[in-house]
């Protein structure tokens, strides 16, 4: 009597055991297939970045230089392959800023932001003049190392004034960032004053959106500075200290902190 009294009650546990273990592998293909799709559609994601990435002048010109300097690295200026590489990439580059200048001359005409003090806007419109005789001159560097300008000398002398232009304006672009710095840490520190609780400042969307601010220009500070030093290489003002490899180097990490800068922002995937 007990064994078939028992016998119904395996049946039903068998019989539910079975039910969930189907119920289970269902939920399993499920989840692959969300999984898969999730996956493609990152995927595409980030390949419509690499694309959008690429499509942009600026984006290349950086990229480009990266190989230019690393090559004059890797060159120490010796001749060689390396060396070879880097004079033709500098080459192929300026094809990339053809009428760029006329960016810079833009910048030069526009209108400030209200409330930027006296001696940034004369430093922001220094460095737009500087870069922009900088990209003007070295279109004309450019025509007379294609053989299309016939005087060399005048060719290299204006490839020299237009590299001071560029010094310069990196100059300014490191005097400004220093004060734009100064000025978001102060609306900063009031904005932490004004919080009652110290630990909630960083779920406030002002100080924030700050914060970001601030590590930009922090970013754009250390490329402008190192800038200053591959423009001196460049220049050959200290050629001892200054190598064709400290200027390689320099020129290089600039180049990738330019190619950061250009990354587009990460498009956001929905949850299945």
């Amino acid at each position: 009597m007990t064994k078939q009294a028992l016998s119904p009650t395996k049946q039903s546990l068998s019989l539910s055991v079975h039910v969930s273990l189907g119920a289970l592998a269902e939920i399993y293909h499920l989840q692959r297939e969300k999984m898969g799709s999730t996956t493609l559609d990152v995927s595409r994601a980030e390949l419509g970045l690499v694309v959008m990435y690429l499509n942009k002048a600026e984006a290349r010109d950086k990229l480009c230089r990266a190989i230019q300097y690393g090559s004059k690295f890797l060159s120490g200026g010796q001749p060689g392959t390396a060396q070879s590489v880097d004079k033709s990439t500098s080459l192929a580059r300026k094809v990339f800023r053809l009428f760029k200048f006329v960016n810079d001359l833009h910048g030069l005409i526009s209108p400030v932001p209200k409330g930027t003090p006296l001696p940034l806007v004369l430093l922001g419109k220094s460095k737009n003049a500087l870069l922009s005789t900088f990209l003007f001159l070295d279109q004309i560097v450019w025509l007379g190392r294609s053989g299309i300008y016939k005087n060399k000398e005048r060719a290299e002398l204006l490839g020299r004034i237009s590299l001071f232009c560029w010094m310069g304006s990196s100059v300014c672009t490191t005097l400004v960032e220093l004060g734009e710095i100064g000025r978001l840490s102060s609306s900063m520190k009031k904005i932490e004053k004004g919080l009652k609780n110290g630990n909630n400042m960083y779920q406030d969307g002002e100080y924030c959106a700050k914060l970001k601010q601030s590590n930009e220009r922090s970013l754009a500070l250390i490329k402008a500075a190192m800038d200053i030093v591959v423009a001196a290489g460049l220049l050959q003002l200290y050629p001892k200290k200054i190598t064709p490899r400290v200027t390689g180097a320099f020129g290089f990490i600039t180049s990738l902190i330019s190619c950061y800068q250009l990354l587009p922002s990460r498009p956001k995937i929905k949850a299945p």
